[in-house]
């Protein structure tokens, strides 16, 4: 696998575990974006992009997020632990998007976005640094520290 470009968006809540955003593209034709970066326990880590799950209410049919106590459509009560659980007996509320298929790949990505970050990091630190544009991406949301 070819990284050929990593952007960086970094997030400037520090009371948040989330510390920013990454994009990468491989073999410059291929665009992953929305790879969070996240500070867990034991230090940084890369979280793949991943979308809400959902199922339907028995009633009318509506989507909801499992989270959801009641159908967003109908109003009607939804039982709980509706989702398929993971290795560890907790529902499962997100999908990966795009992922790794090996571990080595995984750990090459995280450790390359990994230094993409600190080095942006570093970067945002000194006297003038002006944040990469995002205009393409949808990170317009977030706002660099």
């Amino acid at each position: 696998m070819n990284i050929t470009e990593i952007r960086i968006k970094l997030v400037g809540d520090p009371q948040d575990k989330l510390r920013g955003f990454a994009s990468i593209t491989i073999d410059g034709e291929l665009v992953v974006r929305d790879i969070k970066i996240i500070e867990g326990g034991k230090g940084l880590f890369v979280a793949m992009p991943s979308r809400k799950l959902h199922d339907r209410c028995p009633q009318c049919s509506c989507k909801n997020p499992l989270r959801a106590r009641h159908c967003n459509d109908c109003g009607r009560r939804l039982r709980d632990q509706r989702g398929a659980a993971d290795e560890r007996g907790r529902v499962r509320l997100y999908a990966d998007i795009a992922h790794p298929i090996h571990q080595d790949g995984r750990d090459h990505l995280q450790r390359l976005i990994v230094e993409a970050y600190e080095a942006e990091l570093v970067a945002s630190q000194r006297e003038g640094y002006v944040a990469a544009r995002f205009d393409d991406l949808d990170y317009h949301e977030f706002d660099a520290p």
